[in-house]
């Protein structure tokens, strides 16, 4: 059966009445010290929702909110600067580099384009040295800035996981973040996208098209609205609504990846952004926690893929042309959630 879940707030938006959903808040310094009921309720979430506010307003948390401002810092230095700089960085893989305005479907299907250009660096290149980030951030504090974030994200998500197998009593080699080892080769990835305004853009070029994650755990910040979620189980009221900024919060969600090692009991998110105040320029920061490439799972088709072959599958469905999408499976798009009656059990 679907979760029972609160009559929502509404916000206009568009000229009538959106919901704004409600969900848990998690409290980080407890899940740090694996409260046993903190560890409960970050599994229902995972298990009923599959997204959650992670409240990082204490000692523990405390720097990874620096971090969040320093990485804004340098989010407005490098998305001020020429097209031409930014594009010296370039697409070097899927998960590092510069993706320029307009290279994906849109939030509104069909003939849309996204609204957003975007910076990703991969977790394995830091780790690595950086051989291949380009020397204008090698050589400037912005690198230590991206390292910072980058470590104090993947501390977050491991701390999350490791709750979330206690909570199913997983053990050994069956726990979820033996599969997320650090030493080993991931696309985990962190993502700065800036949203420009519909004057800028056009009417054609706007937001991020509904989707689920490739991650296991996707851990999101943004201090301005935009994100819409759909509820899972039964749609009806469950449309499409948004999730509402709450400060010293991340918004934490389940992907793909995450969903299948579970075998299928926890929900991939489905969620979107649109252009809420279209006159505003849009920042956020999202770390995409991901298991090691050769990890082995079942997807919603059945197949026994790995993490890698689902991320470089899902990628390639990201940025196909919307024609080509239409063919392809929907657990491409949506990672096998259904939009009308229930939920894969």
């Amino acid at each position: 059966m679907a979760p029972t879940i609160d009559v929502p707030e509404t916000v206009e938006w568009q000229g009538k009445r959106v919901p704004v959903w409600s969900m848990q808040t998690i409290d980080y310094s407890l899940l740090l010290s694996q409260d046993p009921a903190e560890v409960d309720r970050v599994l229902k979430a995972c298990l009923e929702d599959g997204y959650f506010y992670l409240d990082l307003r204490s000692i523990d948390g405390g720097r990874m909110l620096s971090d969040q401002q320093e990485t804004l810092k340098l989010m407005h230095r490098f998305f001020e600067a020429p097209i031409e700089a930014k594009n010296e960085f370039g697409l070097i893989s899927s998960h590092l580099g510069y993706e320029p305005l307009g290279s994906r479907t849109g939030a509104f299907g069909p003939g849309t384009k996204d609204g957003y250009e975007m910076l990703k660096v991969s977790r394995d290149e830091i780790q690595r040295g950086s051989p291949k980030v380009p020397a204008p951030i090698k050589n400037s504090g912005d690198l230590k800035v991206l390292e910072n974030a980058i470590g104090s994200c993947n501390t977050i998500t491991k701390i999350i996981l490791s709750a979330l197998s206690t909570g199913m009593n997983l053990t050994g080699a069956e726990r979820f973040e033996n599969s997320h080892r650090n030493d080993r080769p991931s696309t985990t990835t962190l993502s700065m996208m800036h949203y420009l305004p519909s004057e800028v853009t056009g009417a054609k070029k706007v937001g991020h098209q509904k989707h689920t994650d490739i991650s296991s755990l996707t851990l999101l910040f943004s201090e301005q609205w935009g994100l819409q979620i759909r509820p899972p189980g039964t749609c009806g009221a469950r449309e499409m609504g948004f999730v509402a900024p709450k400060p010293g919060c991340a918004f934490v969600h389940v992907g793909d990846s995450l969903r299948f090692a579970s075998g299928m009991k926890m929900q991939s998110c489905i969620h979107r952004v649109v252009p809420f105040d279209p006159t505003e320029h849009r920042y956020s920061i999202a770390y995409f926690l991901r298991a090691e490439d050769d990890t082995m799972f079942v997807d919603s088709e059945g197949r026994h893929v790995t993490a890698g072959q689902w991320h470089d599958e899902k990628f390639k469905a990201f940025t196909d042309p919307w024609q080509w999408q239409a063919m392809a499976p929907k657990s491409m798009i949506l990672g096998g959630m259904k939009e009308a009656g229930e939920d894969d059990p």
